[in-house]
C-alpha cells in the first residue's frame, strides 16, 4: 500500500467505512501477526490478533493524525497492550524474554536499510544489462510470469526463453558488486 493512502483510509474507516478499514487491515496484518505470534503461545495468536484488529476498530474514532504518532505506532500500542493484557489474564503462561532474538530477517531494524542496497545495486546492474536479458528477468522476476507465459510474451520457445534466462542471470550475477552478492 502507498503509504500517502493511508490517511485517507483511516479517515473513511472513521467515517464507519469497513472496506477503508479492510485495506489497513489487509496492510498491518502480518506485521501485527508476526509481532504477536513471537509473544504469546501459538494456540491463541489467531484469536489475539482478531482481537487486536477488533479493538482498533472499534477506537478508529478516537485516533487523531499527529506527527510524532502514526497510524502504525497507534495500532501497535494497541496490539501491545493487548498482549500485556491478555498475559496479565493468563499468568500461567511462561514471559518471553525482551531480549529474545526475532528469527523473522525482516524485522531486524538493519534489514530495511540492507533491503535498500541491495535494491540499489540490483537496479543499477539491471540498468546495464542488454534491453533482452532485461526484460526477460522482468517478466519472470519482477512481473513473476511462468516460463510458458514469457515464451509466448516474447514469441520465443520455451527452451530459448531458459537458455536466455540463464544466460541473462549470468550476466546479472557478473555485474553484481561482490558485497551485494556476498548479502544474497
Amino acid at each position: 500500500m502507498d503509504p500517502s493512502a493511508l490517511p485517507e483510509l483511516v479517515s473513511l474507516s472513521q467515517q464507519g467505512n469497513t472496506e477503508a478499514f479492510g485495506k489497513i487491515y489487509d496492510h498491518f496484518f502480518p506485521s501485527v501477526y508476526r509481532y504477536t505470534a513471537v509473544r504469546v503461545p501459538e494456540q491463541v495468536t489467531e484469536d489475539l490478533v482478531a482481537e487486536i484488529f477488533v479493538k482498533a476498530w472499534e477506537k478508529i474514532s478516537t485516533y487523531k493524525e499527529r506527527k510524532d504518532i502514526p497510524f502504525g505506532a497507534w495500532l501497535f500500542r494497541i496490539a501491545r497492550n493487548t498482549v500485556v493484557d491478555t498475559y496479565r489474564s493468563h499468568r500461567s503462561w511462561d514471559e518471553i524474554p525482551e531480549n529474545l532474538s526475532d528469527p523473522d530477517e525482516l524485522n531486524r531494524a538493519d534489514s530495511r536499510t540492507r533491503r535498500s542496497y541491495v535494491l540499489t545495486g540490483v537496479r543499477k546492474a539491471m540498468q546495464e544489462l542488454p534491453p533482452r536479458y532485461r526484460e526477460v528477468l522482468s517478466l519472470c522476476y519482477l512481473a513473476e510470469r511462468n516460463n510458458s507465459e514469457v515464451a509466448a510474451i516474447l514469441k520465443i520457445s520455451e527452451g530459448s526463453l531458459r537458455i536466455l534466462k540463464f544466460r541473462a542471470l549470468k550476466k546479472l550475477k557478473e555485474l553484481l558488486p561482490e558485497e551485494i552478492m556476498e548479502i544474497v
